[in-house]
């Protein structure tokens, strides 16, 4: 065992704090990494407060890990002391499952291992995330970064770039096609990237006329007002597929309209109940509502080797990790453009 240096949340209404916390030594299936940046999530956010009523504390947040390879187990063929390499949301799973033997690990029939909060047979009980100097994860879960992309900017590609990119790529997004992306914020703004890159038309679905400009240098062609009536009408019938970033409950109806016939729209941001929902477009439009749960390790590599090739990242702001709690103020009053990202040199 190491004692590693961490910041941690002792419980859900305390703040952030330096704490040490063991991580196991490196197994001969294991990637040891040295973090260098860690990405900022919402649900980082809810973890530490205890949101969704499984939190156990101490907890060391952070899954969107990017960082060193300082040790490796005899056994590891796919990575070598100094690769540039991330950890995202998954750090085990049973591998032998139905979904598991898919590249579906997300959905692991007995359970993924999450980066942080999870129950491990390691020290403490508990995974604890990249809030901290060091990581120990086996080879499988382990993801190589192009090298010509930056690395904190590449960060929050290992939640929200995957998040949004699994839908885009299982849908079959593709030059030709109108996508839109609804709700502007951590998600949504990887939606238009990626949606943009994979060659489509891309249309920000917004309530706020003030985020028009930030959606046009992001790579949208047009946006949508949505409690614009006119507008609305007008784009009725007309996408291939939406996106639905909204992180909250919310009334979906509006939306249905806009699709063609046979078409989806997939949610990847309320994990809560949604507004009744009339059927009458699904059932008369042959429309579906779908949801997505970030990638597996095959398609979350796939969305980085994309990412590679076509030079996306994310837009982020660069604190340091005493800011944290700064930054979970600002999360909640939607202050940041787009995603912050912790320079861990600075635990």
């Amino acid at each position: 065992m190491s004692a590693i240096s961490a910041y941690a949340a002792k419980s859900a209404k305390g703040k952030l704090e330096l704490h040490t916390i063991e991580r196991r030594d490196t197994g001969d299936n294991d990637v040891q990494i040295a973090i260098q940046f860690c990405g900022v999530c919402h649900s980082d956010l809810h973890a530490v407060a205890n949101d969704w009523g499984n939190s156990s504390y101490p907890v060391v947040p952070g899954h969107e890990i990017i960082g060193e390879v300082t040790a490796v187990g005899k056994n590891v063929k796919k990575f070598k002391i100094g690769d540039s390499v991330g950890v995202g949301c998954m750090v085990d799973s049973c591998q032998t499952c139905e979904a598991c033997k898919e590249d579906l690990e997300q959905h692991c029939l007995s359970g993924p291992i999450m980066t942080y909060n999870s129950k491990t047979s390691d020290a403490g009980g508990r995974t604890y995330g990249g809030y901290s100097k060091q990581v120990v994860v086996r080879e499988e879960f382990v993801l190589r970064i192009p090298d010509n992309l930056d690395k904190a900017a590449a960060a929050p590609l290992l939640c929200a770039g995957i998040t949004t990119f699994s839908p885009l790529h299982q849908y079959g997004i593709k030059k030709g096609m109108t996508v839109g992306v609804i709700g502007l914020g951590g998600l949504g703004h990887m939606g238009i990237k990626l949606a943009s890159a994979m060659g489509a038309r891309t249309v920000m679905i917004t309530t706020s006329t003030n985020k028009a400009e930030d959606a046009k240098k992001l790579g949208a062609d047009d946006v949508l007002i949505s409690t614009d009536k006119d507008a609305m009408k007008k784009w009725q019938g007309k996408f291939d597929f939406l996106l639905n970033t909204i992180p909250v409950g919310h009334d979906v109806n509006p939306y249905m309209g806009l699709l063609k016939y046979n078409k989806t729209m997939c949610f990847v941001g309320a994990i809560e109940p949604l507004e009744a929902v009339n059927g009458a477009p699904m059932i008369f439009g042959r429309k579906a509502l779908a949801g997505s749960l970030i990638g597996g390790i095959k398609e979350t590599q796939e969305m980085l080797d994309f990412c590679g090739e076509h030079n996306v990242v994310s837009e982020i702001e660069t604190i340091k990790m005493e800011e944290i709690n700064n930054a979970f103020v600002r999360m909640k009053d939607n202050d940041v453009r787009y995603r912050f990202v912790i320079d861990m040199s600075s635990l």
